[in-house]
């Protein structure tokens, strides 16, 4: 039992002995009001994975403190687009936090194995998409679930891509990240049948316009079942295959009627 549910456990069993009144059971249940954020510890409980902090536009100590808030209550905590100066502030007060410069991501804790032996694939174009990608893995990673990396499978060489293909049929889900004309995902959908979530990333020349046209690449793809996420959204495309894996696993354990 993690310790979300230890807190809800505990917190039940007071307002069944009557120590703690459903108005306060209520509020504990909801959120935890700092000076400057309200930090929600039943998101996991609601969404499967507990609260993640965006570090852009936060500063250094602000982020150390919603941290140690939710690593309170929370087996796992992350953090995306983090810097090295975020990770110190994290650090002085969290000494085992861990950072990942490439993926600019900090995580506290260990994940839970209830994933465990789920499989989702990144993809990745180009070298210089590899930063997104990395996002992706740290947020897949954090989640439990084993990822496999294919990096450098770009349209340019797509021959490179070809020896990987049994292990794209293998994986329960696919995120294939590019940028420049973003072609890749259509090609990576025509040729497994597991999602695909592609994501678009601010890599390219002029024409480009910092992503907005491999964005629209994907969202023409023609190949089915190819669902797409915001501009260099690693962490997003990584959340929803692992709600998709999620998924599977409850499927999987609920009986059959």
């Amino acid at each position: 039992m993690d310790k979300n549910r230890n807190k809800l456990a505990d917190i039940l069993k007071q307002v069944q002995e009557n120590n703690l009144p459903v108005d306060e059971a209520v509020e504990l249940l909801s959120f935890e009001n700092l000076d400057f954020v309200k930090v929600d510890h039943s998101r996991n409980l609601r969404n499967g994975f507990p609260e993640v902090v965006f570090s852009l536009g936060k500063t250094p100590d602000q982020v150390a403190t919603i941290m140690q808030a939710i690593n309170k209550h929370s087996e796992i905590v992350l953090a995306t687009r983090a810097t090295l100066e975020h990770y110190n502030a994290v650090k002085k007060l969290i000494p085992d936090a861990n950072y990942f410069e490439q993926a600019r991501c900090i995580t506290v804790g260990q994940p839970s194995t209830a994933l465990k032996g789920y499989r989702v694939a990144v993809v990745a174009a180009g070298t210089a998409d590899i930063p997104v990608a990395e996002e992706a893995v740290v947020t897949l990673q954090a989640m439990g679930i084993t990822v496999e990396r294919v990096y450098d499978v770009g349209v340019a060489g797509i021959h490179r891509l070809f020896s990987h293909v049994d292990l794209l049929r293998e994986v329960q889900a696919t995120i294939v990240i590019a940028g420049m004309e973003g072609a890749l995902p259509s090609v990576v959908g025509g040729l497994v049948s597991s999602p695909i979530i592609a994501v678009p990333t601010s890599v390219g020349y002029g024409a480009h316009f910092n992503g907005l046209a491999p964005l629209l690449t994907m969202l023409n793809s023609c190949a089915s079942g190819v669902t797409v996420v915001n501009i260099d959204n690693g962490f997003g495309a990584a959340f929803a295959a692992g709600s998709i894996c999620r998924t599977i696993n409850n499927f999987r354990r609920t009986p059959n009627d």
